[in-house]
């Protein structure tokens, strides 16, 4: 049907933990590019991607998203050079900022100039991989060697000879700067919400410069049944949390890109319900037009219809979001 790719995205764990091993096998087995992982402020992003690469041959193996706060650039360009000679070369390397209340009140990290942040923090990550000489970096956020504490910092060369010294690194970004960062000097984009009749325009001068091979690896929520209603509400209750339980009430880029997208009242309504408790309410507020167009819900004519959508768009990845081998399957039968 088209040239869009097939990923498998795992995501984060809930409150209990979840081995992903028997899902990526099947999506390795029907020709997925690639598995996913994410870590929040529970489970990890890279452990479960280590285990699921030792019992996989080919799937590419990804983090969408590795926190860009809980490790120093040195930690994640160590872990990336591991990852990728371990796995043969299959490694790709997702980072986001995430938001203040996680990065200040989990990793205890300071949150502002993320742009800047994340601007050095790929530098330093790719100066690493070309180990083309000691690493040092006169940064304001990731400074190498340290400029204070004893002085006797020295500039070191990763001696590890990294598989490749261009390694694939995704950005997670929400607002239009951070895309047109993510553009210029990432390799693929993780958009957040994406939906293919209206993302595409909102985007057009954020990924104006993007090179011709750059990826946008979408997260899509992939629910069938014949009730579509109850399909519909497993995004909708993701959609409550996101914009009423994510960030502050005052500071919430879920949220913003929700109004950017067009549905500036619906959404503040959803945050007000949510934050005062009412989260069923919350729920049933979110508009069905939102929760459609950003995911594939219902009977399986009905995502194959509009999986066409997807495959006339922009995005080049697909990341199914299912934690279902059926559903796994469908998405490869509905590709082919």
């Amino acid at each position: 049907m088209g040239d869009l790719q097939l990923g498998l995205m795992l995501g984060y764990w809930g409150a209990e933990a979840f081995d992903g091993t028997d899902l990526a096998q099947a999506a390795e087995e029907v020709g997925y590019h690639s598995v996913w992982t994410a870590e929040a402020y529970g489970s990890d992003a890279v452990s479960p991607l280590a285990w699921i690469g030792a019992r996989t041959q080919r799937i590419g193996l990804g983090t969408a998203l590795i926190q860009l706060s809980a490790r120093t650039p040195a930690s994640t360009a160590m872990t990336a050079v591991t990852l990728d000679h371990l796995s043969g070369g299959r490694f790709h390397l997702g980072l986001g900022v995430s938001g203040p209340q996680v990065v200040e009140g989990w990793y205890g990290q300071p949150f502002p100039k993320p742009l800047a942040r994340t601007r050095e923090y790929v530098e330093v990550l790719r100066t690493i991989w070309r180990r083309e000489g000691p690493v040092s970096h006169e940064g304001e956020h990731y400074p190498l060697p340290y400029p204070g504490g004893t002085g006797k910092g020295k500039a070191l060369k990763i001696t590890t000879h990294p598989r490749r010294a261009d390694i694939p690194v995704f950005l997670g970004a929400e607002g239009p700067k951070n895309v047109a960062l993510t553009a210029e000097i990432a390799d693929g984009w993780f958009p957040i919400f994406y939906s293919p009749e209206r993302s595409p325009d909102m985007y057009a001068d954020s990924l104006a410069h993007a090179p011709p091979d750059f990826a946008i690896a979408c997260p899509v929520t992939v629910v069938p049944g014949d009730d579509l209603e109850q399909a519909m509400a497993v995004v909708k209750w993701s959609l409550a949390f996101y914009m009423g339980g994510m960030g502050a009430p005052d500071e919430n880029y879920h949220l913003d890109v929700i109004k950017r997208m067009g549905f500036e009242e619906e959404a503040d309504h959803v945050q007000q319900l949510f934050i005062g408790g009412d989260r069923e309410q919350a729920m049933r507020a979110v508009p069905d037009a939102l929760a459609d167009e950003i995911a594939l819900v219902g009977p399986r004519d009905r995502i194959r219809e509009r999986l066409q959508r997807w495959i006339d768009s922009p995005v080049t990845h697909l990341l199914v979001g299912t934690r279902d081998e059926s559903t796994v399957r469908l998405m490869a039968d509905l590709l082919t």
